[in-house]
């Protein structure tokens, strides 16, 4: 840990995601306004004392709805991203512990899934469906699991010859006790860089099909629609994009850099 903290891009982005964290928990105290309080008169106001981050067509509060964004955001990406890692680490370690035709049936699973665009995919489901919050959350972390499946598969066919699983069969050790309690244990870590990194595309993926009118649905904030919000006036009320496009961008950067910093970490281990 005392390495990963001599990494001061990781411990920015760290310290980032903490304090993003805390503002999504504590929305309802800090947020200065209603996020879907209307307000006409006030429509479009610039920046100032007041509106910090000015407002949009309705009147809302800008800085308000984006602080509220981030609960749905980091809740969609946290989710989505958990889906994934189970999916992927149960695939990948039936595949890796089990090998022979367990094996090749499930990576060429992993295979035909990987040929198909991802984000075609989100959308016809979504489309065929309709958008609502969970089903994002599902559909994301459905279609991400594939690459924890190939980590955690390599992971199992090199440490399952390792002298300490070999003990383990030796004494009689059940297939679930040498998976549960030997091998995965020890492939977690490259699972942790992925699902970390993870967060970060999950939440870059939700605001895609927000921006696109297929993801959170207004009036809930999310930073997707409010971007798509702000792009009808992107001539006279320049923040409305810039606002919510910085918090994707700068919580998508801290994910990365803290991502590769537990990397780093690992492979100095």
């Amino acid at each position: 840990m005392n390495k990963l903290f001599r990494n001061k891009l990781a411990l920015v982005g760290g310290a980032v995601l903490v304090l993003l964290s805390v503002v999504a928990v504590a929305a309802p105290w800090i947020a200065p306004y209603d996020p879907l309080a209307v307000s006409l008169p006030e429509a479009l106001l610039p920046p100032s004392p007041a509106h910090w981050l000015g407002t949009d067509q309705l009147g809302r509060d800008v800085l308000s709805r984006l602080i509220y964004a981030s609960r749905i955001s980091l809740l969609i990406g946290f989710i989505a991203v958990g889906i994934a890692v189970v999916v992927g680490t149960t695939v990948g370690a039936l595949a890796g512990f089990y090998g022979g035709r367990v094996d090749a049936v499930l990576m060429r699973l992993v295979d035909t899934l990987l040929s198909i665009p991802t984000i075609f995919l989100l959308l016809a489901v979504i489309a065929l469906i309709g958008p609502s919050i969970q089903l994002i959350m599902a559909v994301i972390g459905l279609t991400g699991w594939m690459g924890v499946a190939r980590l955690v598969r390599a992971e199992f066919l090199s440490l399952k010859e390792r002298e300490f699983v070999l003990a383990a069969r030796v004494i009689g050790a059940s297939s679930w006790r040498l998976i549960s309690r030997h091998l995965l244990p020890n492939a977690m870590a490259p699972v942790l860089v992925s699902a970390t990194l993870g967060v970060g595309g999950a939440i870059l993926t939700e605001s895609v099909l927000s921006f696109l009118g297929l993801g959170v649905q207004p009036p809930t904030p999310s930073w997707g629609n409010i971007l798509n919000e702000g792009r009808i006036a992107l001539g006279v009320a320049w923040w409305l994009t810039l606002a919510p496009g910085m918090c994707i961008f700068v919580t998508v950067l801290s994910f990365n850099l803290l991502g590769e910093g537990i990397r780093e970490r690992i492979a100095r281990e």
